[in-house]
């Protein structure tokens, strides 16, 4: 599975930071962990579309009041965009109907705050950076780049009644003795493919060197690591997306997080032979 190809396939003007993406008929779904804004970018025609998720809707908000949207996912024609959890201003999760164009606001704070609780996670280490939601169970995949380390994923089946979460921990392989931690994830079929991502810091908030990104796939059924193994040595992906799936191979489209306030993002293509 080690066969791979990536490739720059476009840039887009006008997007900072991004930090998720979502390919959904033709168009990509992008979101940056330092705006309040949902961009739809439609491929055929190169045409750029900015939705406001919040009355007054910002780029490059300062890091200390940004919502940190670092996971989106689709289910059921809405899109679910996730604040990380790692301060109190990061608990929102936006659900964006793509029928209706409707903007809704919920909080994760009592998710995030059990979650914490029922596994001794610091308020500064908890940082959700996936999600993964089928019919029965809801997965949030923690990026364990905090002191604690706690890399992992929490899951739970949904159920009106109060659910309780499972943490399953995965050490990944380490670049140049750092370990690698959880930034994106989707699933295919009953397959968890991960994108993680080393990166010369012990703190959920700050930034630090950036030693090379992996891609990786988790047995959906029995929550085993298959395969991980480094796609580069200095992009920090973020963002991950299913593009084109045959018998032979796998395609995926990533976004990087730059950590600058360039308003361009360069969308990759990453094959993989299967």
């Amino acid at each position: 599975m080690e066969k791979f190809e990536l490739l720059p396939l476009f840039n887009i003007e006008g997007i900072s930071a991004a930090s998720g993406l979502v390919f959904n008929d033709n168009k990509l779904y992008i979101i940056s962990d330092s705006s309040s804004y949902l961009y739809e970018y439609d491929i055929a025609a190169e045409k750029l579309n900015k939705i406001a998720l919040v009355e007054n809707a910002q780029e490059n908000i300062v890091k200390k009041d940004k919502p940190d949207f670092e996971s989106i996912t689709l289910k059921d024609e809405k899109l679910l965009l996730l604040g990380s959890g790692s301060t109190a201003t990061r608990n929102s999760m936006i659900v964006f109907d793509l029928k209706s164009n409707e903007v809704t606001v919920q909080s994760l704070a009592a998710i995030y705050s059990q979650i914490k609780s029922e596994h001794s996670i610091k308020d500064s280490e908890l940082n959700i950076e996936g999600c993964i939601i089928t019919n029965e169970t809801v997965y949030y995949f923690q990026r364990g780049n905090g002191a604690q380390g706690k890399n992992g994923i929490f899951f739970s089946k949904n159920s009106t009644e109060k659910p309780k979460y499972t943490f399953v921990t995965f050490d990944l392989p380490r670049i140049n003795t750092v370990s690698t931690t959880f930034t994106d994830t989707i699933l295919v079929e009953d397959t968890i493919y991960f994108l993680a991502t080393a990166e010369d810091t012990n703190s959920t908030y700050g930034d630090g060197e950036i030693l090379g990104s992996s891609i990786g796939t988790i047995d959906l059924k029995t929550m085993t690591l298959q395969h991980c193994f480094q796609i580069s040595q200095k992009h920090k992906f973020e963002g991950l997306t299913l593009y084109k799936k045959t018998a032979t191979h796998i395609e995926l489209l990533l976004c990087e997080d730059n950590d600058t306030d360039e308003l361009v993002s360069t969308i990759y293509k990453l094959t993989i032979e299967l």
